[in-house]
């Protein structure tokens, strides 16, 4: 079987604006588990939420939509995302079916 890379990234994710850290918070770890990304978080205050995320870039990706839209009582101004590390690492090759 031929196998493909698939980039994994920990990534460092900066959300500023009106945040309220304590209802945003658990709502981040809720849809990062889900997508199954690990993640640290750095700092969390109510302009501002600085987290370590790890995993594909795509679910990353997924994370970062998510929080920009939010619940419904925070407000996001702005997303800032800086690569901490990356590796590749092998992965099945998918055929179509």
């Amino acid at each position: 079987m031929r196998q493909s890379r698939r980039s994994e990234l920990r990534e460092r994710i900066t959300i500023i604006g009106d945040v309220k850290s304590a209802s945003f918070v658990p709502w981040i770890r809720c849809h990062a588990d889900k997508l199954g990304l690990s993640q640290d978080f750095l700092h969390a205050g109510a302009d501002r939420i600085e987290l370590e995320v790890a995993g594909p870039v795509e679910l990353i990706d997924m994370l970062e939509v998510g929080c920009s839209l939010g619940p419904i009582d925070v407000w996001v101004d702005a997303i800032q995302r800086r690569i901490v590390y990356a590796t590749d690492t092998p992965q099945p090759e998918q055929h179509p079916s």
